[in-house]
């Protein structure tokens, strides 16, 4: 639990004691849990170990997950890139292709950090991970700025919903991409209200996106979503570093992502019984693996 209730009162306690939110997130869990913060600060650390690793294997296996829906993707985007053919910028293209490798070796059943989800286990690694490198940050302010995402997310949790079965993926990698550009903007130097916005931009960015997992899978469509609100994610940590306020304040936002899941559908929630779920590719793709599973058993 987080003792602060709202993203505004983090970003009061930040200003008053002219601190990071990362510094007042850490203090605030150090209190609470009665640890050390530096024995939180190493376990952090070891977390982002894990979402190194899962990124470096990410994109060294191009083979397929158990169900053949995914695998290949995030070695294909880092192909495109060292060959210079990529449209974007380099630094997007590097985001989406870690976020895409995390995502993956989660589909291969690989060890990863569900931040804040399984299913949204790439955007935060491939945000901060990026940043870090290109910006030469350390691994302990990079460590760090998971205890601002981490605020921002317990905050969103308590207010609203960081599960795709109850709130739809903007749930999941909609919460994933506003904490991640919260993180991003306090690597790059910005202040606590930047970090807001950026959070409440990425939020906007995907309010009402639905969860409809073909066959019941975090694979299709959620690996592409991954790399997709990543990009969302460092579009907003620029916006906000750049000045740009969002015109709802981020609790508000939060509120309203709260109502649209309630007013979502159950068949657009985790269900795969809505959306690309149901469509006659998605259907066969279902039939097929259920049959498989099926000859399995016999």
């Amino acid at each position: 639990m987080l003792s602060y209730q709202s993203i505004q009162e983090l970003i009061e306690a930040a200003v008053e004691q002219d601190q990071c939110i990362s510094d007042v997130v850490l203090a605030d869990q150090a209190a609470a849990l009665e640890q050390d913060p530096e024995n939180l600060i190493q376990t952090m650390l070891q977390r982002l170990e894990v979402m190194r690793q899962a990124v470096e294997k990410g994109l060294a296996d191009a083979g397929p997950s158990p169900s053949g829906l995914s695998g290949g993707a995030a070695s294909s985007l880092r192909q495109a890139l060292d060959k210079q053919q990529s449209v974007l910028d380099p630094v997007l293209v590097q985001v989406m292709a870690k976020a895409l490798a995390v995502a993956e070796v989660n589909a291969k059943m690989g060890r990863i950090v569900a931040a804040p989800t399984a299913g949204s286990c790439g955007i935060i690694p491939g945000i901060v991970l990026t940043v870090g490198e290109l910006q030469s940050i350390s691994d302990r302010q990079i460590a760090l700025s998971l205890f601002t995402a981490s605020g921002f997310g317990l905050v969103i949790a308590n207010r609203a919903s960081l599960s795709g079965a109850e709130g739809g993926c903007q749930a999941e990698c909609g919460s994933a991409a506003g904490m991640a550009a919260a993180a991003a903007v306090e690597l790059m130097g910005g202040t606590p209200e930047q970090s807001a916005h950026a959070c409440a931009i990425a939020l906007k960015n995907c309010l009402g996106l639905v969860c409809d997992p073909v066959a019941g899978l975090v694979e299709v469509p959620c690996i592409k979503r991954n790399a997709g609100q990543a990009a969302s994610a460092l579009a907003a940590a620029e916006m906000a570093l750049a000045g740009i306020t969002s015109a709802i304040p981020v609790d508000e936002v939060i509120e309203a992502m709260k109502d649209v899941g309630n007013q979502m559908s159950v068949t657009l929630k985790e269900t795969a019984a809505g959306g690309l779920a149901m469509t006659p590719t998605g259907q066969a793709v279902d039939a097929r693996l259920t049959e498989d599973a099926a000859s399995h058993l016999d």
